[in-house]
């Protein structure tokens, strides 16, 4: 072994490990400094703050396999006794400052400002919050009154998750000098200034999700998550989208995640088929096929709320000739495996934005398609042809709707329009990826 360093090697890092991934492995044992993500060679070094802390890690590993995403790693002391001019370009060492930037991965939940507060605020003032959607996923910038508040939220915070197995924070120091709110709502707020409008006049604000958002703290890597907050905050997303209550039969109380679905049609379903009709009501973290059971399935949801939306609206729904039994497993969860599919970072999940608005169009199956993300010279024959093979078409129509292309079809039958969603959501046409739900209109 090389001589102790405060730089670890680690190797075997695969394309699916991130840099939160490696923080978690190695935060236990102190404050990690800086990380470099050597893809090419999937390897990474990672710096302690001093030696004592890459010591406790490498004696720890010594013992336990370190493995992440159910990959082994491979960690070893680095020749090198400093990470220098390799780490410039990953901005994680920029100065530090007041606000931070807050990148959420694995967003199963929504998350507001209100709860943004409740995880930051145990660590100074916090003057000024704001979210937005970017590309690199769901962000926030957290303004504090004070530098040494925000060095500390950082530290403290780091690849930790806000929720059990979710919504993982990672934090770096924004360069911005100072925020800009005009709003105080679900999405910004100036504690500093109670008196902001909620909105632009003539928009009306988005139903909040933040009720809820008191009751949690944050969880460390291996921590319990707020088993609550299926029953608290989706509670208030599905409220908010059903006009202040709860579709009839859902109770709101179910806290199962995982779902038994059985008389499948073996020949013609497969897990990614299932992701298709189940992500309609919630997201999916995996789905495993039994294999000594083959017309048998278990799918684990976000969370109970989704759940009890799945099993009510596609209880007895008819699938490929066969009526779908769809109940609550006894399993908590599905445990990840060789012969499970893992959909939790899938950017195909429904309800990592717009939540409220995906829980409005929560239905059982209808003989009525709708299809959005088109191409925008797609035709009316374009899509008959795409889906023609799954049943009789009684009508279709192409329209445009905010500068977007979109389309209805209506089947004969739910079955052949449950088949048509099943088979054809998500899947390319001409360089777009097509995205189907059911339409709860009579006819076009």
């Amino acid at each position: 072994m090389a001589e102790p360093s405060k730089v670890i090697h680690v190797r075997n890092v695969g394309h699916e490990i991130s840099e939160n991934d490696l923080r978690q492995l190695f935060q236990p044992f102190g404050v990690i400094t800086k990380l470099v993500m050597l893809r090419a060679k999937n390897q990474a070094l990672l710096q302690m703050q001093d030696v004592p802390s890459a010591i406790s890690a490498l004696q720890f590993y010594a013992n336990v396999q370190p493995s992440i995403r159910g990959r082994n790693v491979y960690v070893q002391f680095s020749s090198h006794q400093e990470l220098t001019t390799m780490d410039q370009n990953q901005g994680r060492e920029d100065e530090p400052n007041r606000i931070l930037l807050v990148t959420i991965h694995h967003m199963l939940y929504p998350i507001t400002v209100d709860v943004l507060h409740q995880v930051f605020s145990p660590h100074g003032y916090v003057e000024k919050i704001v979210t937005f959607q970017k590309s690199a996923g769901f962000q926030a910038l957290i303004q504090y009154q004070s530098r040494q508040s925000a060095v500390t939220a950082r530290s403290t915070l780091q690849g930790r998750n806000i929720y059990d197995g979710c919504c993982q924070l990672d934090i770096q120091f924004s360069n911005l000098d100072e925020l800009q709110v005009n709003y105080n709502n679900d999405r910004s707020r100036d504690f500093t200034n109670p008196n902001l409008p909620t909105e632009q006049k003539g928009r009306s604000s988005q139903p909040g999700y933040g009720d809820a958002g008191s009751m949690y703290g944050v969880q460390g890597s291996g921590g319990r998550g707020a088993g609550g907050y299926s029953q608290m905050a989706n509670a208030a997303a599905i409220a908010a989208a059903f006009g202040g209550g709860l579709p009839p039969g859902i109770t709101g109380t179910n806290d199962r995640c995982t779902i038994l679905v059985a008389n499948l049609n073996p020949d013609r379903i497969d897990e990614d088929k299932l992701f298709n009709l189940f992500s309609i009501y919630g997201n999916i973290v995996r789905i495993k096929l039994l294999r000594n059971k083959p017309d048998h399935a278990l799918i684990q949801m976000g969370d109970g709320f989704q759940a009890e939306l799945a099993v009510h609206f596609l209880k007895g729904a008819m699938l490929f000739g066969k009526r779908l039994e769809v109940n609550f497993s006894k399993h908590p969860n599905i445990t990840q495996g060789a012969e499970t599919h893992e959909y939790v970072n899938s950017n195909l999940n429904r309800f990592n934005r717009n939540a409220a608005k995906n829980y409005r169009y929560c239905c059982s199956p209808t003989k009525m398609i709708h299809l959005s993300t088109l191409p925008q010279d797609i035709t009316e024959e374009d899509i008959v042809s795409l889906v023609e093979e799954h049943g009789t078409i009684v009508n279709s129509k192409v329209f445009e709707m905010n500068g977007k292309k979109q389309a209805l079809v209506q089947f004969e039958t739910e079955e052949q329009a449950t088949e048509a969603l099943v088979c054809k959501h998500a899947s390319p046409l001409s360089g777009s990826v097509i995205r189907i739900s059911f339409s709860q209109l009579q006819n076009i």
